[in-house]
This record gives structure tokens, C-alpha cells and sequence, in this order.
């Protein structure tokens, strides 16, 4: 070979290196870059629970049945009544129904016209421009309707003559008191006692809970012996002899007693959770850094001890109102007029023919017992993940 001819051979190769290489460098710069990992953002314990919760069909209709009660309890004087929801009288607005949640909040106006809680035949003889929307049922949980009450109105039957009609829906009791419009009210009666008892019950089980478990030694102790001690009382017995000592018992003075009494099974769950959450690295962490005790109870154990509590909370709100019924059904119960769904039972077992005083209130307080059980039934499922893991 012409030794001429080597540098051009060389260069040639070189010029077929940078060839291939520009075409891999191409080839390279047209892959797809690989696009950065998603970091999903795991839910967290409420909305899990909450997911779980749904998946439970049976809690979930129990929990519409509630939300039902709440929302006829709520609007209960625009669905039975004798007094308009709203009125416009002599020129100004009133909202006599008002008055079934509180007496004082029926206006002094109606007084002193002299209504006497008459509304269908005074209203267009004091005023025949007047304006007024009724509740759905035209019939009142106080008081029976008197003939000639409202136009073209026979009045409400009694005794015996008072079975259910297209007019007496769930029929009236022996004096003619419609038993759905009491019905109604008494849903009212029945939710606030559930909750505002257990509310108290909650404030005073979840503070002694807390203060023992996570105190120990001898706060602990003492805490402990007390609530024994308090477990040791039959809680009907206990009820019975603290509505003695009240003069005239009332709906608040129930809910009280009922809460005062129902909070050991809360207290006893919640020590157990401080027990557990108290020697937690978060906690251990918290008292290195300098946080002061409250802050550390209220701030990082108790909402962590919160949702094992809310399982007998439920439970504690049914037991609640069946203990209203028991009492309204013994005589115990608030005073009268106040509906209630005992006190229709206590009347039934004075008269057995009146089939329909024990039936429907039976039902009802059946109803919600049931639903608040199957409430927490699927709370318990929900919050537990052991349960969860055994498919239960």
C-alpha cells in the first residue's frame, strides 16, 4: 500500500468515530426521559375509618335513620302543630311555632290579644288580612284540638274512639292528644337526652381517664377505686335516688342525672389509651423537647385515644335513651305536658285496648336503640384494624 495514502485512511476513521458517535448522542437525546416517582399521600385514620364505615351497608342505613330523627327533631314544629310556623300579624312577621322548643319565645303579642294558644279562630277575627303557614299536620303534642278549633274540624276523638284514621294518624291517647304529633316532639326529647347525657358523661369519663392513665401511681389508684365504686351502684337505683332529692324534675335535670351516672365504661377505656399512648415515642419525644403535661394530653394522646372511646359513646347514647323511657315509663320522667315517647308507653299499660299507645311508640324506641347499636357496631369495625385483618 502507498504509504501516501495513511493519513487519509486515518482521517476517514476519525471521521467514522464522530459519525457514530453524533448518531448515538441523536438516538440517546430522543428516548423519553423517565418521569419522576408519584409519592401518593397516604389517607389518613378518620378517612380510612370513614371508608370502612361505608363499606357496612346495615350502619349506614342505620346512620340515615339517625340523621332522619335529627332532622325531624329540627323541624318537628312545622311538621305537627296547632301554632302557625310563620304569621304576619296587624303588619309584622311572628313565628309562633317557636314556642314549642321554649314557651318564653312566643311572642307577648299573642297574649295579650288574648289567643289562648288559639290560632285557627282567632287569627281571622283579630286580623282577616293576616297571613300565616301552618305545619303539615294541624294537630298539637300538648293539647287535644277542640272542635270548631279550625274550619270544618270535628275535634280530636278519645278513649277508645281514638284508634288511627286518615285524620289521627297514630291515633290519640284516652284525652285526645294526637299520639304522631307527640310522637314528633318526642324524637326532640329523646335525641337531646341521648346526647347532651352522653356528652356529659363523655367531658367527665374522658377527663378522669385521662388524668389516671396517664398520672399512674397513686392518682392512678384512686381514680381506679372510684370508679369501682361507682360501678358497683345499679345505675337505675342510682338515677331513681337522685331525681328523689329534685323537686320538680325536668328534662335538663334528666340529662344530667343520666350523664353524671353514665360515665365509668368511658373513663375506663380512656385510662386504658393514656396506659397504652403514654410511654409512645411521640410522647417521649414531646417531654425531651419541654412541652408542658396539659399540651401533651390534650394535644398529642387524646385524639389519638379518641376513636376507641367513640364506640361506647354510641352505645352509651341508646342506653341513654332507653333509660329516658324506663324513667317516663315509671312515672320518673320530665314533667307533663312534655312529650315523650315513655310516658305514650305508660299510658298504653293503662289501657291495653288502646293497642296503638304501645305500638308505635315501640317502634320507634326500638328503631333508634337499634340504630345506634348498629352505629356502633360499625364504628368498632371500622377503627379496629385487627377486626379488619380477620374480616370480621
Amino acid at each position: 500500500m502507498d504509504p501516501s495514502n495513511r493519513p487519509l485512511e486515518s482521517e476517514v476513521a476519525v471521521a467514522a468515530d464522530e459519525a457514530d458517535a453524533a448518531g448515538t448522542a441523536a438516538a440517546t437525546s430522543e428516548l423519553p426521559t423517565p418521569a419522576a416517582p408519584v409519592v401518593r399521600k397516604s389517607p389518613g385514620f378518620w378517612k380510612s375509618a370513614w371508608r370502612e364505615f361505608r363499606k357496612n351497608k346495615l350502619a349506614m342505613l342505620a346512620l340515615a335513620f339517625v340523621v332522619f330523627l335529627a332532622v325531624v327533631a329540627v323541624l318537628s314544629p312545622a311538621i305537627a302543630g296547632t301554632k302557625p310556623v310563620a304569621v304576619k300579624y296587624k303588619g309584622d312577621w311572628y313565628f309562633p311555632a317557636m314556642a314549642y322548643f321554649n314557651p318564653d319565645w312566643e311572642n307577648p303579642v299573642f297574649q295579650k290579644d288574648r289567643f289562648r294558644k288559639r290560632y285557627g279562630t282567632n287569627l281571622p277575627k283579630k286580623d282577616p288580612d293576616h297571613v300565616a303557614y301552618w305545619p303539615l299536620v294541624l294537630q298539637d303534642p300538648l293539647r287535644p284540638v277542640r272542635r270548631g278549633e279550625f274550619p270544618d274540624d270535628p275535634g280530636n276523638p278519645t278513649g277508645r274512639d281514638g284508634s288511627p284514621s286518615a285524620r289521627n294518624l297514630f291515633g290519640t291517647t284516652s284525652a285526645g292528644k294526637d299520639v304522631f304529633a307527640q310522637m314528633v316532639h318526642g324524637a326532640r326529647i329523646s335525641l337531646l337526652v341521648g346526647f347532651v347525657s352522653m356528652g356529659i358523661a363523655t367531658v367527665i369519663g374522658m377527663t378522669l381517664g385521662a388524668v389516671a392513665g396517664y398520672s399512674g401511681g397513686v392518682v392512678d389508684w384512686v381514680i381506679s377505686r372510684f370508679i369501682e365504686i361507682a360501678l358497683c351502684i345499679p345505675t337505675l337505683v342510682l338515677i331513681l335516688a337522685l331525681i328523689a332529692v329534685i323537686e320538680k324534675v325536668t328534662v335538663w335535670h334528666l340529662m344530667a342525672v343520666i350523664g353524671v351516672t353514665g360515665w365509668t365504661g368511658i373513663a375506663r377505656l380512656t385510662r386504658a389509651e393514656f396506659l397504652k399512648h403514654r410511654e409512645s415515642d411521640f410522647v417521649a419525644a414531646a417531654r425531651v423537647t419541654g412541652v408542658s403535661t396539659p399540651r401533651i394530653i390534650f394535644r398529642y394522646i387524646l385524639p389519638n385515644a379518641v376513636a376507641p372511646v367513640l364506640v361506647p359513646i354510641t352505645f352509651g347514647i341508646a342506653g341513654a335513651i332507653l333509660i329516658e323511657s324506663a324513667l317516663s315509663y315509671l312515672g320518673f320522667g320530665p314533667p307533663p305536658p312534655t312529650p315523650s315517647w315513655g310516658r305514650l308507653l305508660k299510658e298504653g299499660k293503662e289501657d291495653y285496648t288502646l293497642w296503638w299507645l304501645t305500638v308505635f311508640p315501640g317502634i320507634a324506641i326500638f328503631a333508634a336503640v337499634l340504630a345506634y347499636n348498629l352505629i356502633g357496631e360499625g364504628l368498632q369495625d371500622a377503627t379496629d384494624p385487627r377486626l379488619r385483618e380477620r374480616g370480621e
